[in-house]
């Protein structure tokens, strides 16, 4: 699985990517995670509010940060 934070920096993007990280160490998830902050990248995915979790490519979360049982349950179904 691949998974991609979309987001400049700001508090609400390092919370994704903490909480992420977080949820696809404690459940033994198979994933290679990557934190984009390049704007002209970001927006080739068409986001226009950040943070984003994009995952195999496709923007799944934008604009808001989940709980961790919410990335827990997408990543999950995902797999």
């Amino acid at each position: 699985m691949e998974i991609k934070i979309l987001g400049t920096g700001c508090q609400k993007c390092k919370t994704l990517e903490k909480l992420t990280r977080e949820v696809v160490e404690q459940n033994g998830i198979d994933a290679g995670i990557t934190k984009v902050e390049d704007i002209m990248e970001i927006m080739k995915y068409g986001v226009m509010a950040t943070p984003a979790l994009v995952v195999n490519g496709k923007v799944e979360i934008k604009g808001w940060v989940p709980s961790s049982d919410e990335i827990k349950q997408l990543l999950t179904r995902l797999q």
